[in-house]
Parts: structure tokens; C-alpha cells; sequence
């Protein structure tokens, strides 16, 4: 994984499929790929590690072919370990676990590493970052929930702007190679808060897909993530 750098340290935004019309999938890809975004998220739920259910390897097998951008597979689900490989093989290119269900994290980081590929954690919003401050050195992405995960559409939890600062110190002093994302409620209206906060990955569903168009969406959202600048 590319690591942020003086010339590729613009926010990056990684609209969520989980948002599309699943009828639609591949044209949602397609189009989120012309319209300028960074990267592409994938919401996995099991239905049991959050009260959901969405898709698999299959999935993202299917929707490979159609983008060239990074697949961010975010895998909220039960023993994730299991299932590493055929994601994997599927094409993901970035695999984000739970600190909450992976009794041993350093074993999981380094199962996901051995792939090639980055590896990433999310806490969710009542998950302390004291849990991942042994792993830091190791994690290529850290995902700081600000919604309850399970749905797309809800409404950002503002308890959490002090926890993306916090992490955001906490990477810059620990592990400056990590990029730090936030998901859930992310939109115009908080997306320059978040920036300022330290993210430099804006994980949004809703707010992109329910834009006049996706380009519209995904435009509205850099711009309010540069406070209004183009460049």
C-alpha cells in the first residue's frame, strides 16, 4: 500500500457500495470509478457481528473487473480470519477487521499482510483506541467508526470528533505511515470537521448516492473536505 506522502497526502474519498441499488451494482461501480473517487468500500455483514446482512467474495469477484481503483473491504463480521482468503482472491485490496471480535489481532494483521495486501482495524464507536496501541507498527489503515455499524444512513455520532483528534495524534506521534478513516454519517456538512480532526480517508454512502449524481456527490464532499478549495 502506498503511504501518504508530501504529494498523495489529499483526502481520499472512499464512497460505500453499500449505499448503491443493488441491482445496479456494476453501474454503480462503473460510474463512482469516472466520477473521481479513491477508493471503492465494501461493507461486509454477517448479520451476526452487526444486526445485517450484505455480500461476500462473490460480490466483489463480480465487481472486480470494472474498476481499477482499490477495494476497501471493510468485514464486519464474526472469526474474519476464515474467510481472508477468499477475499482475497476475490480482489480486495485493503481487508479491515474488528478489534471487537479478534481475540488475536497481531495474528490476523500479519494473516492479512502475508497477502500483499493492507491491513487495516476498525474500533467501533465505543471501543477505546487503547486497543490497538500495541498493534500500531503493523496496521496500514485505521478505521474509527462514528456510527453504531450495521446500516448505512445514520446520523454522525458528534461524541467522535474528539476520538478521530485523538487518533490522528496518536498516529502522528506512533505510526505516521497509517492512514486514518472515518465511516458512518460522513457528508458535507461534517467532512471539513473530520479533515481538521486528522482523517485523510471520508468512508460515505448516503451522502454520495442520494446527490443528484454520484458525481455531484463525490464533488460536494471533496470540496467540503478542502474547505472550499479545488486544488
Amino acid at each position: 500500500m502506498k503511504r501518504p506522502t508530501a504529494e498523495s497526502s489529499k483526502v481520499k474519498i472512499a464512497p460505500s457500495i453499500l449505499s448503491a441499488d443493488f441491482g445496479r451494482m456494476r453501474e454503480a461501480v462503473e460510474a463512482l470509478t469516472s466520477a473521481g473517487s479513491d477508493w471503492i468500500h465494501f461493507d461486509v455483514m454477517d448479520g451476526h457481528f452487526v444486526p445485517n446482512l450484505t455480500f461476500g467474495p462473490p460480490m466483489i469477484a463480480a465487481l472486480r473487473p470494472y474498476s481499477p481503483l482499490p477495494f476497501d473491504v471493510h468485514l464486519m463480521i464474526e472469526r474474519p480470519w476464515e474467510l481472508l482468503p477468499a477475499f482475497v482472491e476475490a480482489g480486495a485490496n485493503h481487508l479491515i477487521v474488528h478489534v471487537e471480535v479478534c481475540p488475536h489481532l497481531h495474528r490476523v494483521i500479519e494473516q492479512i499482510k502475508s497477502y500483499g495486501i493492507a491491513a487495516g482495524v476498525a474500533l467501533n464507536p465505543h471501543t477505546p483506541l487503547e486497543m490497538v496501541m500495541s498493534i500500531l507498527p503493523v496496521l496500514d489503515i485505521l478505521l474509527i467508526m462514528t456510527v453504531n455499524p450495521g446500516f448505512g444512513g445514520q446520523e454522525f455520532i458528534e461524541l467522535m470528533l474528539p476520538k478521530v483528534e485523538r487518533a490522528a495524534q496518536l498516529i502522528e506521534r506512533e505510526a505516521p505511515h497509517i492512514y486514518l478513516s472515518v465511516d458512518g454519517g460522513v457528508s458535507p456538512a461534517n467532512a471539513a470537521r473530520l479533515v481538521e480532526a486528522g482523517a485523510q480517508v471520508l468512508v460515505a454512502g448516503a451522502s454520495v448516492f442520494s446527490a443528484p449524481s454520484i458525481t455531484m456527490g463525490i464533488e460536494s464532499l471533496r470540496l467540503a473536505a478542502t474547505g472550499g478549495r479545488t486544488s
